[in-house]
């Protein structure tokens, strides 16, 4: 049974929680397979808002099995707020969230580490969500990190000690005025790490072996978006791990002939959270009326969203780099009451026109170029059907899976799990 896959395709934020939700009845297994809590998956369902950061997605349905894998990045403190959050709901948690004994712990000194780097680059900084995630994906890389599996051995302490005091030393080097109390920091962090560890770790691509053997169907959920990934983003305006279709093999251990559907989720216009380019930023009214009517604030810090028109030149970049086989269109009741649409098709770059994406896409070097289209006025956010859909909204629809080459499977209406439109 071949594993299907769920991806961003934006700069993040393009509702992948929702989607998730929405299609965990039809899988056995959902699992997570990078990033850390500066991820902000919202779900919302019944008339409650829930937000989920390193937790899948599919944690509020009876059927499923959800598995934190090992290309995530776990902190404790975080991970235990959002257990507390779920205890009103009597979920069984133990039969159903299970974590890779690979995935890296953060630290609460990569957190302070974090705020150091930040605080040291000053107008350069990347807008970090200051969580600790950027560190710990380099003692990674270092191989130095603790691991999830560490917890089970006697001496789990004295290895934190040693690479706590390490991140010490170096959060000196950055001569930067942290303040910070670590005693106060790791009281949280030790007692976290206790609840953490009543919890089922396995070895979790052992477990996705045998569970596809047994023709479980499973979906991977990424975290973040394409735009933002380490090695295809806007770098260095990025997140610490891949987030693209390729990040699923290694984060979960899934081989690539096991990949199945790779759905992709973009929103119908375009936004971004922190620094970082953005060609088809809006600054005007219309850029405000997104913001507002989209209600763009991140799940994870609330800060407020950048917003502009839909970047086609990216989403076809981000739909070819995953090999994505079907589309989701999230937000489309946000551009209702738009008169005109524009839509980037080619950027003016370095004196030419073209229709990729470039290494560099700053202001200085790249200007969109816009395609414009009539928008729809009805109110989208009680329509439960493609016949229903107005027709301006349609031909936005046709315009981009020909322009995408790829069919737009979802359209989302509004946030409730309700408003979702299978075409």
């Amino acid at each position: 049974m071949a594993v299907d896959l769920l991806l961003g395709l934006q700069w993040g934020d393009e509702g992948k929680g929702k989607i998730v939700d929405v299609l965990t009845q039809d899988y056995d297994i959902i699992a997570r397979f990078q990033g850390g809590p500066n991820a902000g998956h919202t779900l919302e369902f019944d008339g409650i808002k829930h937000v989920l950061h390193t937790i899948p997605s599919g944690i509020f349905h009876k059927n499923a099995v959800n598995v934190v894998g090992n290309g995530v990045v776990i902190d404790p403190v975080i991970f235990k707020k959002e257990l507390d959050a779920l205890k009103k709901f009597n979920l069984d948690i133990n039969s159903k969230l299970f974590i890779s004994r690979k995935a890296h712990l953060i630290l609460p000194t990569h957190r302070l580490l974090d705020a150091a780097s930040e605080a040291s680059k000053g107008k350069a900084k990347i807008g970090s969500t200051l969580k600790g995630i950027g560190p710990t994906y380099m003692d990674k890389t270092g191989r130095n990190g603790m691991r999830i599996g560490d917890l089970e051995l006697s001496d789990w302490k004295e290895k934190y000690r040693s690479l706590a005091n390490k991140h010490e030393a170096m959060i000196n080097f950055y001569d930067v005025d942290i303040q910070y109390d670590l005693a106060e920091l790791e009281a949280d962090f030790f007692k976290a790490v206790e609840e953490l560890k009543l919890l089922t770790f396995i070895d979790s691509e052992e477990y996705l072996y045998q569970a596809q053997k047994a023709g479980k169907k499973i979906l991977a959920e990424g975290a973040q978006g394409s735009l933002l990934d380490i090695d295809f983003g806007t770098y260095p305006f990025v997140t610490s791990s891949n987030t693209t279709a390729a990040g699923a093999c290694t984060g979960l251990g899934v081989a690539p002939n096991q990949i199945g559907a790779v759905k992709g989720i973009f929103k119908a216009y375009t936004t971004r959270v922190g620094s970082g380019p953005f060609p088809t930023e809006l600054f005007d009214e219309d850029g405000e009326t997104m913001a507002r009517v989209g209600n763009e604030f991140g799940a994870t810090t609330g800060r407020p969203r950048r917003c502009g028109w839909l970047d086609l030149v990216a989403l076809k970049y981000a739909v070819r780099v995953n090999g994505v086989t079907e589309l989701m269109m999230m937000k489309g009741d946000v551009l209702s009451g738009f008169n005109k649409l524009k839509i980037c098709t080619a950027y003016h770059y370095k004196g030419e026109q073209i229709e990729h994406f470039p290494y560099n896409i700053e202001a200085e070097n790249v200007t969109p170029v816009y395609s414009e289209m009539d928008g729809w006025k009805e109110d989208l956010t009680n329509m439960t059907s493609a016949d229903q859909l107005p027709k301006a909204l349609n031909e936005y629809i046709a315009f981009l899976e020909k322009e995408l080459e790829v069919p737009i499977k979802i359209v989302s209406v509004g946030p409730d799990r309700t408003q979702t439109i299978l075409k």
